[in-house]
């Protein structure tokens, strides 16, 4: 049975990479996905996702929005965005981090050096 829950996606500079998906409860923290922005990308324009996250683009049922599959070993989540949001999204991603541009983001030598001190 679906039931409405807050969604929220988020990206920052500092995991260019990714984008973290924000399932909230009414009450409590929520619950959070971490995935690769370029799944999310190509989900918008045909199927994509292999193991826990799978993203599918519009059907017949649904024709303006983009389904987030979410599973694991406890079960499993149908999340229903608009497209338009979603693409939305991406293209403020894209602003600040281009597609191919990542690894200019990262710190590697300080993530290195936090590795080695731990």
């Amino acid at each position: 049975m679906p039931l409405p829950l807050p969604v929220k996606l988020r990206y920052g500079v500092d995991d260019p990479y990714a984008v973290t998906l924000y399932i909230g409860p009414s009450s409590g923290p929520p619950v959070t996905w971490s995935f690769a922005r370029e799944l999310l990308t190509e989900g918008l324009r045909g199927p994509v996702g292999v193991g826990d996250v799978l993203v599918l683009p519009r059907c017949s049922h649904h024709p303006h929005s983009i389904r987030i599959v979410l599973s694991n070993r406890h079960g499993a989540a149908l999340i229903q965005l608009a497209a338009s949001e979603v693409a939305a999204f991406i293209r403020q991603t894209l602003s600040l981090v281009p597609a191919g541009a990542e690894t200019d983001f990262l710190d590697i030598d300080g993530t290195l050096t936090a590795l080695m001190e731990a």
